[in-house]
Formats: C-alpha cells, sequence, structure tokens
C-alpha cells in the first residue's frame, strides 16, 4: 500500500478503516481496508510519523499495533484496566504513551512492554479519567501532556515519568490538548 494521502478512522462498530485519497471529485475517498480485532469501541487511532502502521485504544481495555500494509494486528497492548481513551507515538515511533478510564498514564515500548505507569497512587497522577495524552515534539526537553476529567493538564518529564507541571485553570472536565512542536 502507498500510504501517501492515507486516513485512518477508529469507530463504535469496533473497526478501523484505512481510507485511501483520490483524486476524483466524486469519490474523493475510498475504503482500502477494515481492521478487526478489537472486541469493544475503538476510540482513538494515529498514525506513525512513517505512515507504515496505525495505534489504536479500545474500550476493550487494550492498545493495538497495525501493520498497514499486511492489514493484521502486530501487536497488543495489555495492562490498562479499564477503556483506553487516547494513544499517541513518540516522534520517532520508538515510544507509545496511552491513557485510559483507570486514571492512569502507561508508557510503552513497540513491543507491546510497558514501561512505566504513571497512576494516583505516586502522589502525581490524575485523580479522575485521563483523557487525553500527547508527546511534546520537543526533542530537546521531551515530554508527554496529559488532560483529565480532574480539569487538569499535566506535563511529565519523558526521561523519567516525573511530574514537571501541574496546569489548573479549567472548571470542568479537559478533554483533549495539543503541544506546540517549538
Amino acid at each position: 500500500i502507498d500510504n501517501a494521502d492515507i486516513i485512518v478512522s477508529a469507530s463504535r462498530d469496533k473497526s478501523i478503516i484505512l481510507w485511501k485519497l483520490t483524486k476524483d471529485d466524486k469519490a474523493y475517498g475510498v475504503a482500502q481496508r477494515r481492521l478487526t480485532g478489537h472486541s469493544h469501541f475503538v476510540e482513538d487511532v494515529v498514525l506513525s510519523s512513517d505512515g507504515q502502521f496505525a495505534l489504536s485504544g479500545s474500550w476493550d481495555g487494550e492498545l493495538r499495533l497495525w501493520d498497514l500494509a499486511a492489514g493484521v494486528s502486530t501487536r497488543r497492548f495489555v495492562g490498562h484496566t479499564k477503556d483506553v481513551l487516547s494513544v499517541a507515538f513518540s516522534l520517532d515511533n520508538r515510544q507509545i504513551v496511552s491513557a485510559s478510564r483507570d486514571r492512569t498514564i502507561k508508557l510503552w515500548n513497540t513491543l507491546g512492554e510497558c514501561k512505566y505507569t504513571i497512576s494516583e497512587g505516586g502522589g502525581e497522577g490524575h485523580r479522575d479519567w485521563v483523557s487525553c495524552v500527547r508527546f511534546s515534539p520537543n526533542t530537546l526537553h521531551p515530554t508527554i501532556v496529559s488532560a483529565s476529567w480532574d480539569k487538569t493538564v499535566k506535563v511529565w518529564n519523558l526521561s523519567n515519568c516525573k511530574l514537571r507541571s501541574t496546569l489548573a485553570g479549567h472548571t470542568g472536565y479537559v478533554s483533549t490538548v495539543a503541544v506546540s512542536p517549538d
């Protein structure tokens, strides 16, 4: 599969669809492949920077790594005890981060091994669902940024998963975050 002009979508039908954009005005997007394997709603999906892989998070509590050329799940990431709400690849595609209704953030390698869990038990973690997680694209000070239903945004050092700062100011649930590339 040529991965230029590819879109992936996740659905409550438990599937991911790989779409190929065409130059045709009438049929601009064509479904190329349906990826199945999750046993519950697929909440989030992202593409690797090289376009070769997709990463999904599901209400089945798992993440899956998908080889888009083969159309198969090559890795399952098991460790969350509740729904996975958000997933992200690091800039170099070597690390993966996930956020869950179990109030944790997990840092994984691409082999599916959980390298670190940030939880409330450590005193620094979120006190409610973690709704969104992102890697900062800044390579000088690599961080993970998380949003939560506890009304905070937290910034974590990627090297040791320790809290750098808590950003409090919202009076309602924080649903998502975006990080500037500079």
